[in-house]
């Protein structure tokens, strides 16, 4: 492969992780399902309180914020009394989780591989290739097995939930190549500088952006190229900045996810038999998959089919390679965790054996 054909598949994989997941979920999340009583936790022997920090860009009514109260009230059947508190900056619900004044918290998993590398590693380029691996992964790590790994000192991820496929959009379809892409206008996050060397690097300009500003940046033509889920598009009118000339890519990036997260050496001394009781929110939460997944197909479907742009399968395969270098190259960088790509490596190959990846040794 060529070293400009390298250095795109990196930048390709940190383009992706600019994108705002937790808004563009935040604005159309699934309502909760049934409830089977079967799976729910045992109530506590007595009331614990916490206080739960949630980001949803769009604020306390947001659909993600609403859908936390919603968690909240279940919870108090339990006897788990839940103090929901909602931000507007993901950053600074980050920064106040580890400053302990909250017990929980709910962040793109972009964010949350500060506080557990192995988890904060799955939204890695070309990680999976629909939502039939993700559930896949998602029920893997349910297994209590996986349990040590979802603890890193004094934090504990709690649950994964899955925020769609992320595609490629351009205002103009003569962007269909990786070499097309250079002299291009891309939107990057302003927080992290890699992203705009990488985008430098193969000559494209980066365009500097935060969460609240990412959508707009491509519809007032100030970026030509972004990467979002489908769920982003009406709300974020992605369809400005494609305008008549633009399209989308029908090529899974990546299956993105949200990570739930709380402070174990908070909960551990409130709750004694914690461990327990993780398992089984765990296996509460795998009633919500199918849920969220029904909501994400929804959104790829109401996009106008005219915007959809099919590549061939010998670029399909092209680009799967590229993606897949660039994510054994950032994990031999030390961004991503070995375990975890592993772990994918093997949904991947048990959807399709036959897949050339599941003869290498290299992940």
């Amino acid at each position: 492969m060529s070293r400009l054909a390298t250095l795109f598949s990196t930048t390709l994989s940190l383009l992706v992780l600019a994108t705002p997941l937790a808004e563009a979920a935040a604005l159309k999340a699934p309502t909760l399902p049934p409830v089977d009583s079967k799976s729910a936790p045992a109530p506590l022997p007595k009331p614990v309180n916490i206080r739960f920090c949630i980001f949803d860009p769009v604020g306390a009514n947001g659909q993600i914020a609403n859908l936390a109260r919603d968690l909240a009230l279940q919870a108090r059947k339990w006897n788990l009394l839940a103090e929901i508190k909602v931000y507007l900056d993901e950053r600074v619900a980050a920064e106040d989780f580890k400053a302990g004044q909250c017990d929980g918290v709910a962040l793109t998993t972009l964010r949350a591989r500060q506080f557990n590398k192995i988890v904060g590693s799955i939204d890695a380029p070309g990680n999976l290739r629909n939502y039939a691996e993700m559930k896949t992964l998602i029920r893997a790590m349910a297994n209590p097995a996986f349990q040590p790994m979802s603890i890193t000192g004094r934090y504990q991820v709690v649950g994964v939930v899955p925020i769609g496929s992320l595609f490629v959009m351009v205002n103009d379809r003569k962007i269909n190549s990786i070499e097309k892409a250079a002299g291009k206008r891309v939107v990057v996050l302003d927080w992290d500088p890699s992203q705009s060397k990488m985008i430098s690097a193969i000559g494209a300009q980066p365009v500097p952006s935060d969460l609240t500003s990412y959508g707009g940046k491509f519809n007032n033509g100030q970026a030509d190229i972004i990467a979002a889920p489908a769920m982003a598009y009406a709300p974020l009118e992605l369809y400005k900045g494609i305008g008549k000339n633009g399209g989308i890519f029908r090529f899974p990036l990546l299956q993105a996810t949200g990570t739930i997260i709380i402070r174990r050496d908070f909960l551990l001394p409130k709750i004694p038999d914690l461990d327990e009781r993780m398992s089984q929110v765990r296996d509460y939460g795998l009633q919500f998959i199918d849920s969220f997944v029904e909501t994400l197909t929804a959104a790829e479907k109401d996009i106008p089919q005219q915007l959809w742009m099919d590549l061939s399968a010998d670029d399909k395969l092209k680009y799967a390679r590229m993606l897949r270098e660039a994510r054994i190259k950032m994990t031999r960088d030390g961004i991503y965790d070995p375990s975890m790509m592993n772990l994918m490596k093997k949904v991947r190959c048990r959807h399709e054996p036959s897949n050339e990846e599941c003869s290498t040794f290299d992940e």
